[in-house]
């Protein structure tokens, strides 16, 4: 059975329509869905029975519930259970202006970029759109707190799920969604570009971020597959136009790997390729892990190539480490198999 939380305020009002009701009934539903944060159909106490009834019998109203919490200081990581057996992780991080959510868009990733832990795993399935909005609303639910911003830089490649993502999107910036606003909105891409396209024509202001962790063809094709597909001069011709045409910034990830992205030539070089940009690159200390052999760059290292970006005048920021004592750092979360 379908989730309510896969309907869009117009799908809703088409539902509706078609079993010959009034489509103010989508606004209704909403509100309980989303302001009142029901978890049933019988709490909707301003719809007729028999308006309860059809829904009950056309929509499940929950496709996920949370199996484990690991917390850390200023940070939780969620491991749920899909309704098929299948596992995928978020964590909130508690910032000074607010709590961000970072989803998970698919079981498993087929990017395969050799430095993530979560790329380990091949990709299983899409999540539909229902079970990347509910990973915030079982958040809400469990910590009682408002999640203020949402970044999908989780478990897959949003963009490899493009459609459900557009529909998430939609619902939880729709006012009488959870009415997040799109610049608190952020969607991280490994470079698939003809989905840069169609996210550049899309209404919301919703911003982008690359994930870029090399500053030339040669070291990322060894370390991120997707470049052999769209290669970094591609991705920059793609962001240009996009930066034209929606007038927003670009931000550049770009985790540090010991000896292999990390040395002085690299920063120049990456200054060099962003400069036409308006951007702003991201540094994100890598969070080794067990199974993968890349080792993380030293503070000096860290702190050198910061300061030849910002030489350079390169809008640069070293990111704040969350998690990493419960994996649950940048490039850690994994599909576990637990019971």
């Amino acid at each position: 059975m379908e989730s309510i939380y896969n309907k869009t305020m117009s799908e809703l009002e088409d539902y509706f329509l078609a079993k010959q009701d009034k489509k103010f009934r989508a606004v209704q539903v909403f509100e309980w869905l989303y302001q009142k944060k029901v978890t049933t159909f019988e709490e909707m106490s301003n719809l007729k029975k028999e308006v309860i009834a059809r829904l009950e019998a056309d929509f499940s109203i929950s496709s996920i519930s949370i199996k484990k919490i690991e917390r850390d200081q200023d940070v939780s990581k969620y491991l749920f259970s899909l309704q098929d057996g299948e596992k995928i992780e978020a964590v909130l991080m508690n910032h000074h202006y607010g709590n961000s959510l970072c989803i998970s868009t698919q079981v498993g990733c087929n990017m395969g970029c050799k430095f993530c832990e979560s790329g380990r795993l091949k990709k299983v399935r899409n999540l539909e759109t229902a079970e990347m909005v509910e990973q915030i609303l079982k958040v809400e639910q469990e910590e009682q707190v408002r999640i203020s911003h949402v970044v999908v830089m989780g478990i897959g490649e949003p963009f490899d799920n493009y459609d459900n993502l557009v529909k998430f999107i939609e619902i939880i910036n729709h006012p009488k969604g959870l009415a997040l606003g799109s610049r608190h909105i952020t969607v991280s891409t490994c470079g698939i570009i003809p989905k840069i396209k169609e996210f550049s024509n899309l209404p919301y202001q919703v911003n982008l971020a690359i994930s870029l962790h090399a500053p030339n063809n040669e070291i990322r094709n060894s370390i991120m597959p997707i470049n052999k597909v769209y290669t970094i001069n591609e991705l920059m011709l793609v962001l240009k136009d996009y930066v034209k045409k929606t007038n927003r910034r670009v931000t550049f990830e770009y985790i540090l790997l010991k000896g292999i992205n990390d040395r002085e030539t690299d920063a120049l070089e990456l200054a060099n390729l962003v400069k036409d940009l308006t951007c702003y690159v991201n540094l994100i200390p890598y969070n080794e892990t067990n199974n993968l052999s890349f080792k993380r760059s030293d503070y000096e290292s860290i702190t050198k190539f910061y300061d030849i970006l910002k030489k350079n005048k390169i809008n640069a920021t070293i990111r704040k480490e969350f998690g990493s004592n419960i994996s649950a750092a940048c490039g850690q979360l994994r599909s576990k198999k637990e019971d």
